[in-house]
């Protein structure tokens, strides 16, 4: 009877794992595995430091139009700079519009807060973490 009661509660822990929801797939954006890092004393990095302001970058490797940066309040995000609904052309890397991203190809825009917009996919996101001065975005 105790083996069927430890099995039944190392079977619960095992199913109440999850991956905190992130999904990362997009049919018009091919996975590129990277990491990159943002000292974010340096001058080209500063804007990071304040509240909903975001970067671009496009450094090698780091997806095929690059990536976007963006501080949250709470946390930072991190995205694809490529149009999630469109295949990749010369006109779907996505623009800065404030606190949104613009796909030039649709017209449409994502929310740099949530990654979403209106059509079906999201906005592809990495993950970002800040350990002191230096931010981290891999996938």
């Amino acid at each position: 009877m105790k083996k069927i009661v430890s099995l039944f509660l190392i079977s619960l822990l095992f199913f109440s794992c999850s991956d905190n929801g992130f999904n990362n797939n997009n049919p018009y954006i091919p996975n590129y595995i990277f990491s990159v890092t943002f000292n974010l004393s340096l001058p080209q990095y500063s804007n990071l430091n304040y509240v909903s302001n975001a970067i671009y970058y496009s450094g090698p490797e780091v997806g095929p139009k690059g990536i976007y940066v963006f501080n949250t309040g709470s946390g930072y995000n991190a995205f694809d700079a490529a149009c999630p609904n469109q295949a990749l052309s010369s006109c779907s890397t996505l623009t800065l519009d404030g606190i949104y991203l613009q796909c030039p190809c649709d017209d449409e825009q994502y929310s740099l807060f949530t990654g979403q917009g209106k059509l079906k996919y999201p906005l592809k996101q990495y993950r970002a973490e800040l350990n002191g001065n230096i931010l981290r975005v891999y996938n």
